[in-house]
């Protein structure tokens, strides 16, 4: 089995061409989506963010994300923590996930923090989808009605693009000249011929 990873910057377009593995028939783990459900679900993860960061982080058993985040992302320590108690069961709930799919030989991870996690180091190949960053400053502040001085602090915050690109294998490009579709075929053609 190849294990794929795809990570961009916030507007990049990654889900876009997360989505189009998916049409290819390619699994698609989004670990986004999987973290905020296991930080829901998870007794180790629930266990050590209310030990570390009090009781009333969780209302009714669900987390409170907005408190969560004015928490952990002014204080790089305490992200640090969050995440170390975060990232392994993510991973952990991953390696499973790709046992239930191990009758495909491909699958994906897609995330936004791949590298900063660590998890590219579990994967085969690593593709970067880049996109301009005026054009990514645009789609995130029309996708989340919010202004656009809000959207570029949030990507000073992220790992910067030209590192997600050197540390990556591919890159797509998703400037809305590039076409998405041809290139994720080259790629998906390129992967499977060469059986990397």
């Amino acid at each position: 089995m190849i294990k794929l990873g795809i990570t961009g910057g916030i507007g990049s377009g990654k889900t876009t061409v997360a989505t189009l593995f998916e049409l290819h028939g390619i699994p698609v783990y989004n670990a986004d989506k999987e973290t905020q459900k296991l930080n829901n679900s998870s007794v180790e993860i629930k266990q050590q963010l209310t030990l570390h960061f009090g009781k009333n982080l969780y209302e009714e058993g669900v987390l409170n994300k907005t408190k969560f985040a004015e928490i952990i992302f002014n204080n790089p320590d305490k992200l640090a923590l969050a995440n170390s108690i975060i990232h392994p069961q993510v991973l952990k709930h991953f390696k499973n996930w790709c046992l239930q799919h191990s009758h495909h030989s491909i699958v994906a991870l897609e995330a936004a923090i791949l590298f900063e996690s660590k998890f590219h180091l579990h994967l085969d190949k690593v593709i970067t989808v880049y996109a301009p960053l005026n054009l990514r400053v645009a789609r995130v502040a029309k996708r989340d009605n919010v202004d656009e001085d809000l959207v570029k602090n949030r990507i000073k915050n992220q790992m910067p693009e030209k590192e997600k690109i050197n540390l990556a294998h591919y890159v797509v490009i998703n400037d809305s000249e590039s076409s998405l579709i041809e290139q994720v075929q080259n790629l998906l053609d390129e992967i499977t011929q060469h059986n990397i």
